[in-house]
């Protein structure tokens, strides 16, 4: 299983997101706006927007709340103006880490960013340092008790290009830009998606232990709770068990 799978687990366990709805909350509306402005706010001609339009009803977001966030986004309601920026770095024990954030300050935001990674011995890097090191990705996750043999006939069949085992769940990977057509043929088939993203996969990963491993997942939880950042992606690999005992 891929570190980011296994992170990805991690937080499932947790259950972050329930303890943290507010916080989500806040971020899918950023995304929500930052969608309907570039794409316009009709799902059907904007596959971004309903990405995370699906991502905020499966966060069970109130629906005024996703209609105040497309007009905020098209321009019928004043509000902040958003900017979103990628940043590159480094992490403990030279893991790689592409930091996707939105903001209405972008200097604030890098400077707090900046200082979290020295705290945990990271550092910013250049532009395209890192970023040469990820392949952009759709992922969809099901749960396994749909049967994994069904799920690779119906998914390779739409263009999907890989099925992985995630321990507790089954991943389809696929283009960018078949992600939302093969969500919908597996759900007309009646294989429901539990999570539907666009995540950059890491091309080869750095193993981490004891100390190295405590402050990259550390850095992960602090990264990923700032109110400015949407997303982290590292290509850290720690065993499923370190993890586990680290994030008890």
């Amino acid at each position: 299983m891929s570190g980011h799978s296994k992170w990805s687990t991690i937080k499932r366990k947790k259950g972050a997101a329930d303890a943290k709805r507010g916080k989500i909350f806040s971020k899918i509306i950023r995304e929500i706006t930052i969608a309907a402005r570039i794409g316009g706010g009709d799902i059907d001609a904007n596959s971004r927007l309903r990405l995370v339009v699906d991502k905020a009803k499966a966060a069970n977001m109130p629906a005024d709340n996703i209609q105040r966030a497309i007009k905020k986004g098209t321009g019928g309601l004043e509000g902040e103006t958003l900017e979103e920026f990628t940043l590159e770095g480094y992490g403990p024990g030279g893991v790689a880490l592409l930091i996707e954030a939105m903001t209405d300050n972008r200097n604030r935001t890098v400077a707090d960013i900046r200082h979290l990674l020295t705290k945990m011995g990271g550092h910013l890097g250049e532009s395209g340092c890192v970023g040469w090191l990820f392949s952009k990705k759709g992922v969809l996750t099901f749960p396994k008790s749909i049967g994994e043999e069904k799920l690779m006939e119906v998914a390779l069949e739409a263009g999907a290009e890989d099925i992985r085992n995630a321990e507790d769940l089954l991943e389809v990977w696929t283009p960018p830009n078949l992600l939302q057509k093969i969500k919908e043929v597996c759900e007309t088939k009646g294989l429901k998606t539990q999570e539907a993203s666009l995540q950059m996969i890491p091309q080869n990963t750095v193993r981490l232990e004891g100390l190295d491993a405590e402050k990259m997942l550390k850095l992960m939880e602090v990264l990923e709770d700032h109110d400015d950042v949407q997303n982290v992606h590292a290509n850290f690999d720690i065993d499923m068990s370190v993890m586990e005992k680290l994030a008890s």
